[in-house]
């Protein structure tokens, strides 16, 4: 599988991540987040993880902010299902929590098992009182993401950077 667009928003993204003084980022691997992932692979000032489920990557912020340091959690949509327990993690602790995810089931899907959890992510999102910031276009994902970054991180609260699937491009299988 190959992403059909390659735009310049994870460079800006990744240049809101460095603004922020976002220090560690962990991440299942998602072709949408492929750009955003090498950036912060190559960059020595942040410690990339690459978490064998999303969740993991909710204790890692925990920790992350325990340490003095700020995280971020990269995930596709279908992944945010696998968080869900340990959101309450970051709601009863009020720790920050800012989640960039990738989303799957919208627009030019065709895999159908992505559909159910990603008609309820923003529904998900808000029962664990998350701020949920949508991007659909590319020009939006800088500003979204600083709004997103000052929620989490200003407020200790969970805020999740939604990205569109129109926005990442459409998927296509290649043999």
């Amino acid at each position: 599988m190959n992403v059909v667009s390659a735009p310049l928003w994870p460079d800006r993204l990744f240049d809101v991540f460095k603004r922020s003084d976002i220090r560690q980022v962990g991440y299942v691997p998602d072709a949408g987040h492929a750009r955003l992932i090498e950036r912060c692979r190559a960059d020595a000032g942040i410690r990339d993880v690459v978490l064998t489920t999303e969740e993991e990557g909710v204790a890692l912020a925990a920790g992350a902010w325990l340490g003095g340091m700020r995280a971020a959690l990269l995930m596709q949509s279908s992944g945010l299902g696998n968080c869900i327990n340990m959101l309450s993690l970051a709601r009863s602790c009020r720790f920050p929590l800012l989640m960039v995810i990738t989303m799957r089931g919208e627009w030019e899907e065709f895999n159908p098992w992505q559909e159910p959890m990603g008609s309820i992510v923003d529904p998900v999102l808000k029962l664990c009182e998350a701020e949920v910031y949508r991007a659909r276009k590319p020009d939006e994902v800088e500003g979204l993401a600083e709004r997103a970054v000052q929620h989490a991180f200003g407020d200790e609260r969970i805020a999740a950077l939604v990205l569109s699937q129109e926005l990442i491009g459409r998927k296509v299988w290649t043999k």
